[in-house]
């Protein structure tokens, strides 16, 4: 009979052998669930994981890309094994996961119309096998508009695997994966994941996951003032408090932002008259407004803060 001491030993063992406390967690919970089904079909009395207290996921430390970093991780990068430099390229630009970006076929792509489709993922069985399927939210499956630099970059290698199958005598075809080995075999996820630290080692970017290529789209797309709402859809988020939630830090401004353009959509209203007045009758009142201070009000309307 399953008992609480044997799911809590499988939670402590799973996370010594190395796996996150993120994926335990995700075990804990199918495994809850199926029990909890038990329990409303009368299979069982009680439900052993309601006994266990599952492991917490631990967030790492996101890191970020800035421009110049860009610049200086690419021109590193030019120099791993070919294709690593396309597909870090594209998962940068992209903000793809691993997984989508090594499931990528051709008839995913449209270079002419700058978008990529999203719509399987690729894993590594521990076997050897590999593993396509269907991404795992309904949101996942998306469509992402490339930046016209990605997709000029893409046209360019599509030309090298072309060439590279013709010598092989293997005609490239739309369901050929985008990054693959000449000779059509996915590429390995582990050896992806080693080649972009080896890389990233050389560029002195020291603690840079392959991953945060994915953070780093978020951030740049922030930073150039793209709409949460569709950075969350491009992202593939399940929905748009997932991305507020990761990435919320990085908006500090907003509320300034939001000040000035409420100041500026008021403007017509906001004359001389109508601040004297506001500030007449204060005095009068003798009220006063804390930690702000008057200025001549010109054509930009604004009041500093001491």
């Amino acid at each position: 009979m399953l008992r609480p001491q044997h799911i809590s030993s499988y939670c402590s063992n799973a996370v010594r052998r190395g796996l996150s406390n993120r994926t335990v967690l995700h075990d804990f919970r199918l495994l809850h669930k199926v029990l909890k089904d038990g329990v409303k079909l009368g299979l069982i009395a009680v439900n052993p994981c309601d006994s266990v207290d599952p492991p917490r996921p631990v967030d790492k430390e996101m890191k970020f890309l800035c421009p110049d970093e860009v610049d200086k991780f690419f021109s590193t990068v030019r120099e791993a094994p070919w294709p690593y430099y396309y597909l870090f390229y594209t998962m940068l630009f992209t903000g793809l996961r691993r997984s989508e970006a090594l499931a990528l076929i051709w008839d995913n792509l449209d270079l002419d119309l700058c978008v990529l489709s999203v719509s399987q993922t690729l894993y590594k069985l521990s076997g050897g096998q590999y593993v396509i399927q269907p991404p795992k939210t309904r949101k996942s499956r998306r469509q992402v508009t490339m930046p016209p630099s990605l997709a000029l970059l893409l046209r360019d290698y599509k030309e090298q695997v072309e060439t590279r199958k013709f010598l092989l005598d293997r005609p490239l075809s739309d369901t050929d994966f985008v990054f693959a080995h000449p000779d059509g075999r996915p590429l390995d996820p582990s050896s992806v994941t080693h080649t972009f630290l080896k890389t990233v080692r050389r560029t002195g970017l020291e603690g840079l996951r392959l991953h945060d290529l994915r953070h780093s789209y978020a951030s740049l797309m922030m930073a150039a003032g793209v709409n949460i709402k569709v950075i969350s859809q491009s992202m593939g988020h399940a929905n748009i408090g997932i991305t507020l939630d990761t990435y919320g830090h990085l908006l500090p401004g907003m509320g300034r932002t939001a000040a000035e353009r409420f100041d500026k959509l008021l403007k017509p209203w906001l004359g001389e008259g109508n601040v004297g007045k506001m500030l007449a009758n204060n005095g009068n009142s003798g009220m006063r407004l804390e930690g702000f201070e008057p200025t001549t009000l010109g054509s930009e309307d604004r009041c500093s803060i001491r």
